[in-house]
């Protein structure tokens, strides 16, 4: 295994060489953004992993945590406050206190993409990221894959073939035999949401559902 892969994070990788480029041109633009490769936030040892995209351009690519800044953001933390997952409703950056209990928030893509869309091969360099962050999850975690580019994603890491696992919005995918259960959702975009691909009704029954598993099992 690589050396890189045994990491959760690193601001020097330059391993997408489009990426890498395109950070250093946004960041000539927009001096006060982070423009580097976005870690994941939470604890790592959470019984919940929420799978994104990628930092957005003025959100996690400029404060530095993913879903902060953002329109997606939005409805994804005042979703986590509503079933326990963390202290407050509202994420505005790095330094505003917010926690989160038992989940854990990463992307496919740590480094922003041109117009939001990571090719094959930057979803493949990275990929190596999220295999870390799966691997180190304890027996019947939940991985809640924020649309089908995260799905995908989280099948490459555990190698598993993405026939097999079909994407929908509430599907569930069992593991038994890794100890882990895929949760699918619609991204929570401002797209999805402004054409009610998405409702905050729809989004809140995937954190509902996953708040039901984590109860069972502490049972």
């Amino acid at each position: 295994m690589e050396k890189r892969s045994m990491k959760f994070h690193d601001d020097d990788c330059r391993s997408c060489p489009r990426l890498a480029n395109y950070l250093q041109r946004t960041r000539s633009q927009f001096p006060g953004h982070r423009c580097l490769p976005v870690p994941s936030f939470g604890d790592t040892k959470a019984a919940v992993l929420i799978v994104g995209l990628a930092p957005g351009m003025h959100g996690a690519n400029a404060t530095g945590r993913p879903f902060t800044g953002d329109h997606a953001g939005k409805l994804l933390y005042s979703t986590l406050f509503e079933y326990g997952f963390s202290n407050n409703a509202k994420s505005v950056n790095d330094g505003d206190g917010l926690r989160l209990y038992n989940c854990r928030i990463a992307n496919a893509v740590k480094c922003l993409p041109p117009e939001n869309k990571p090719t094959i091969s930057e979803i493949v360099n990275c990929n190596n990221y999220l295999r870390m962050e799966i691997s180190v999850l304890k027996h019947d975690s939940i991985l809640i894959a924020l649309g089908k580019i995260a799905h995908d994603a989280i099948l490459r890491a555990l190698r598993l073939p993405m026939s097999k696992y079909k994407f929908e919005h509430g599907a569930e995918h069992l593991l038994e035999h890794l100890g882990l259960l895929i949760l699918d959702s619609y991204h929570c975009s401002r797209y999805n949401t402004q054409t009610k691909r998405l409702t905050a009704k729809m989004f809140g029954e995937i954190f509902q559902r996953a708040r039901e598993v984590i109860e069972k099992e502490t049972s």
